[in-house]
């Protein structure tokens, strides 16, 4: 009986010291590393900026795992830049197994606001600890798996849509600014699509949005993905009440698949 308490005491006392490391497996073969996109935005006949997303060819170790490092860079051009001035850069060491971040970043500069954001997350723990400006802001609870706005893009090109039926929802649940935040968005289907990058057939996707008054119509944000392993982003409109807001394909470099071009 007493060699029975003693083992019993003993594994008690060695699973409170045990953390939990319950990480997810996803053996994702829809990008890698090198891998670079490049887009323009415009409203009506005018171009207002471009952006690029890219992941970098080298491997990070983060909180010791291994991460993919990812950017996405959008600035103004044109007389756009003029008025607005906008510099911004998001980015994230996503963990390559899992596909959440481990470690984030924002360095947002529109006109005179400039703001340097890091974030650290801790899954293990359920946390993330985020500094603003230099200065350490507060801890964060967060649930299990959760993405920033970075991976939340990566994350969602895993996604076999395929089993996926058109008009049902998918919602994905990422940390913002100093909330959890779940997105949901709308499989509206297939179709063939016209890009600067040839005719492809694509997902359609459309992000649901709380009723306002800068948008119009019923899905008013829409996003092509490339229909193949790929599944990159190729346009994406936002119909407001002043006009459409439009991102195109401009080019596309180190795709991990073939581009399924449309002859």
């Amino acid at each position: 009986m007493k060699r029975v308490v003693l083992i019993t005491l003993s594994v008690v006392f060695c699973c409170a010291f045990v953390t939990k490391d319950d990480y997810r497996q996803l053996n994702q073969k829809n990008f890698q590393r090198g891998e670079l996109l490049s887009y323009k935005f415009h409203y009506g006949f005018v171009n207002a900026g471009v952006c690029d997303i890219e992941v970098l060819p080298q491997l990070y170790r983060v909180n010791n795992r291994i991460c993919y490092k990812m950017n996405i860079n959008g600035r103004t051009t044109g007389s756009t830049d003029f008025f607005f001035h906008v510099r911004n850069q998001y980015g994230s060491y996503i963990d390559t197994a899992a596909m959440i971040p481990q470690k984030s970043y924002r360095l947002i500069q529109e006109g005179k606001y400039k703001l340097t954001e890091v974030c650290e997350y801790d899954h293990n723990a359920n946390l993330v600890k985020k500094n603003k400006n230099g200065k350490e802001d507060f801890s964060y609870k967060t649930p299990d798996n959760v993405q920033d706005i970075v991976s939340s893009y990566y994350y969602l090109r895993t996604f076999d849509f395929d089993k996926i039926q058109v008009g049902e929802m998918i919602t994905l649940t990422s940390f913002l600014e100093d909330t959890t935040l779940n997105f949901s968005m709308q499989y509206l289907g297939k179709e063939v699509i016209k890009t600067d990058v040839g005719k492809i057939n694509a997902i359609i996707l459309s992000p649901m949005m709380p009723k306002n008054k800068l948008f119009k119509g019923k899905n008013p944000i829409k996003a092509w993905f490339s229909d193949d392993e790929n599944k990159i982003p190729l346009k994406a409109e936002a119909e407001m009440v002043v006009g459409s807001v439009d991102m195109d394909i401009v080019s596309c470099k180190g795709l991990r698949n073939p581009l399924n071009i449309i002859k």
